[in-house]
């Protein structure tokens, strides 16, 4: 509902899903994987309907907010019903993840944009308290009620740290940011550490292995830990039409290399999402990294959990 530049990750689940029929079941880090059974829930209808309904507000809102007449009461009420279908939403996902979590089933969300996991994040939270939060992102998500929506995908992370039982977010990939967020991170002190993108690559230049660089990022991080992944972290070409691209970033080895690293220190993965994936209008590249993706961190899921083992 909130994405504030390139529209279409709504229909990213679908085209995921689509394209999990091109992914060959061998992962040379799970053995045997694919027995421990993937499933994906339902759609809602509800939600789909409420999301179109609100996206068209939403252009309507943002049109007024670029010509100087969002001040406007008819404006306003406006962002007043899509913030106020947006807090349904996390309400909604909260208590879907709860539903799953209560029948001992491991839960990872597919967005749609990254507004989507906040309440799985709650949620998770309530069962992990001092759990942590490991971001790849192109973007910090700190900014507050960022266009007027308090849920806004950019926006994601400033709410999620309210929540008292995050204890820390680790941010890995950030390139495009603003004073605010900056600011944000500051505040929240010892809560938050940010890996630039810029002083990766600087990093690199100057000699440092990536293997030595994630070990910097793990030792960040609590027991516990969140991922929470905006497909925008990764290099463009891998994401070229994810609603916010931004030239840079990691490629997917090095993603599942510090997912995997965070396991062998010996902390626990408790959840995922995978975010801001949208089809092209051509083809299904953008969709098939995504399922890719999406198994594999499945499977280092399953296996922080118990449910299936290493590869020889």
């Amino acid at each position: 509902m909130t994405v504030s530049y390139a529209s279409g990750t709504a229909q990213g689940p679908a085209a995921i899903k689509e394209a999990t029929a091109q992914v060959d079941l061998w992962d040379p880090y799970v053995a045997d994987a694919w027995k421990m059974g993937l499933a994906m829930a339902p759609s809602s209808t509800k939600l789909a309907e409420k999301s179109e309904r609100n996206r068209e507000r939403a252009e309507v809102y943002l049109a007024a907010l670029a010509d100087g007449t969002a001040a406007m009461m008819s404006s306003q009420k406006l962002l007043a019903k899509i913030n106020e279908a947006c807090a349904w939403m996390v309400e909604k996902v909260r208590h879907d993840v709860e539903h799953y979590l209560d029948r001992g089933q491991l839960v990872a969300l597919l967005g749609g944009d990254h507004s989507t996991p906040l309440g799985y994040i709650q949620a998770l939270a309530d069962r992990h308290p001092g759990m942590g939060i490991l971001q790849i992102d192109a973007h910090m998500d700190f900014r507050v009620a960022y266009e007027g929506f308090t849920y806004s995908h950019a926006s994601i992370m400033y709410n999620a740290m309210k929540h008292e039982g995050v204890a820390k977010i680790v941010q890995v990939g950030i390139r495009d940011y603003c004073a605010e967020e900056v600011a944000v991170a500051a505040e929240l002190g010892a809560r938050a550490a940010v890996f630039y993108d810029r002083d990766l690559k600087q990093a690199a230049f100057h000699g440092r292995t990536w293997a030595q660089q994630v070990d910097l990022i793990v030792a960040e991080l609590p027991q516990q830990v969140y991922l929470s992944f905006d497909i925008d972290g990764l290099d463009p070409k891998l994401c070229p039409h994810t609603g916010t691209p931004v030239a840079g970033g990691l490629e997917v080895e090095q993603v599942l290399y510090l997912v995997e690293q965070v396991l062998a220190s010996g902390r626990q993965l408790v959840g995922f999402d995978l975010n801001e994936v949208a089809p092209g209008p051509e083809g299904d590249w953008d969709a098939n990294v995504a399922a890719r993706l999406l198994y594999r961190l499945a499977n280092v899921l399953g296996k922080a959990n118990g449910r299936c083992t290493f590869a020889s």
